[in-house]
């Protein structure tokens, strides 16, 4: 998975994982996910994310399956 923060157009754009996207739809004005050719989600594009995502405080926490299934 990849995170990329594009400062110049305030475009936050997360990738799943590498494939051909093969649609793309818009889920509202700012928010746009890339599928491939089974349906999946590739992508996710955030257009504005200063406004809809608190970019400065942005962090990753990997949490174990065993914690998840405790919950």
């Amino acid at each position: 998975m990849k995170v990329k923060y594009f400062k110049d157009t305030d475009t936050l754009y997360i990738e799943f994982r590498k494939s051909e996207v093969s649609e793309t739809r818009d889920l509202d004005e700012n928010t746009m996910i890339d599928l491939d050719q089974k349906g999946q989600i590739c992508a996710i594009t955030v257009e504005h994310a200063g406004e809809h995502a608190d970019i400065p405080h942005f962090s990753f926490e990997q949490i174990p399956a065993q914690v998840l299934a405790r919950t």
